[in-house]
C-alpha cells in the first residue's frame, strides 16, 4: 500500500495533527500487537496498543473524533476473526471477547466502537455492555455489510492476518447475495447500531444505495485497501490520472448514497481539496 504505514503511538500522535491541519476530523484505530495467541488476548488487553494510542490521541488532539476497529483477527495466532474451538468459530465465547475489548476501548476514551467481525449477535451484546458499564453515550459503527472480498488482500498483509486455515466465508457476507447483506444491516440496526457500513465500497455502490434507501440511520462505506492499492499502482505507472481517479471514485461512493466515507486516501484528498 504506497504511502501508508504503521504507527507507533507518538508517531500517530504526530500524524493527527497532520491531518487535522488538513481538514480530516475522524481516525479509525486498528492495532497490532507484540505478540498474538488463540484467544486475541492483546485485542482487550487494558494496555493494549490501541487502548493507550486511544488515550494519547484524546490527550493530545480531544476535538479528533477517535473510531476503533472491534474485531479479533488482528490479535489471534490463527488470524480469525473469532475464538476457535475444534476447527470451527465459537460465536458465543467471540461475544463475549468482543464486548471485553469495546469495554476497554470505551474506558480508554474511543468516541465511537466499530465491530467489524460480523459474528451473530455482537452489536446488541456490545450495545448492551457498553450501557451497562457506565458508556451509554459511545455510539456504534457496525460493518453490518461486510463482504468475503478479494480486495482486503493488502490489508491483511500489513496486519498479519490472513487467517492460516480455511478462509471467512463462513461469517463474512457472499458478494451475490444483496438480500442477505440488507437483512444482516437491519439486525444490526434493530440491535443498537448507530450506524451501518458496507464493505467494500466500490462494488457495492447498489448495497450503499439500497441500504441509504431503507435505512434511517446514517450509512458509512469503507473503501478498503485493495480498491486504494489499484488506484495507487494505475496512478503511479501513468496508466490513470490519479487524483482525478480518486476524487471520482469518491465521489460514487457518496453519490450511491454515504454519509461518511472511510479511506486510505482522506489524508491527501483532504490536501488536494484545501
Amino acid at each position: 500500500m504506497p504511502g501508508i504505514k504503521r504507527f507507533s503511538i507518538g508517531e500517530v500522535v504526530a500524524e493527527a495533527a497532520e491531518i487535522q491541519e488538513a481538514g480530516v476530523r475522524a481516525v479509525v484505530l486498528f492495532g497490532i500487537p507484540a505478540s498474538k495467541d488463540e484467544a486475541g488476548s492483546g485485542a482487550y488487553d487494558d494496555e493494549g496498543v490501541v487502548q493507550m494510542a486511544v488515550r494519547a490521541l484524546k490527550e493530545a488532539h480531544p476535538d479528533l473524533t477517535v473510531m476503533t476497529d472491534v474485531c479479533l483477527c488482528e490479535y489471534t495466532s490463527h488470524g480469525h476473526c473469532g475464538f476457535v474451538r475444534d476447527g470451527e468459530i465459537d460465536n458465543d465465547i467471540t461475544l463475549e471477547l468482543l464486548a471485553r475489548t469495546a469495554i476497554s476501548h470505551a474506558e480508554a476514551g474511543a468516541d465511537i466502537i466499530a465491530p467489524s467481525d460480523m459474528m451473530d449477535g455482537r452489536v446488541g451484546t456490545i450495545r448492551h455492555q457498553l450501557d451497562e458499564e457506565g458508556h451509554p453515550n459511545t455510539a456504534i459503527i457496525a460493518y453490518s455489510a461486510k463482504f468475503a472480498s478479494a480486495f482486503y488482500g493488502p490489508f491483511r498483509e500489513a496486519a498479519e492476518s490472513t487467517p492460516e486455515f480455511g478462509d471467512r466465508r463462513s461469517y463474512q457476507m457472499d458478494p451475490a447475495n444483496a438480500r442477505e447483506a440488507l437483512r444482516e444491516v437491519a439486525l444490526d440496526v434493530e440491535e443498537g447500531a448507530d450506524m451501518v457500513m458496507i464493505k467494500p465500497a466500490g462494488p457495492y455502490l447498489d448495497l450503499i444505495a439500497r441500504a441509504r434507501d431503507r435505512f434511517d440511520v446514517p450509512v458509512a462505506a469503507y473503501q478498503v485497501s485493495g480498491e486504494y492499492s489499484m488506484l495507487k499502482a494505475a496512478g503511479q505507472n501513468g496508466w490513470i490520472d490519479e487524483r482525478q481517479a480518486v476524487t471520482e471514485s469518491l465521489l460514487a461512493i457518496r453519490r450511491a448514497g454515504a454519509d461518511v466515507i472511510l479511506t486510505y486516501h482522506a489524508k491527501e484528498f483532504a490536501q488536494w481539496r484545501a
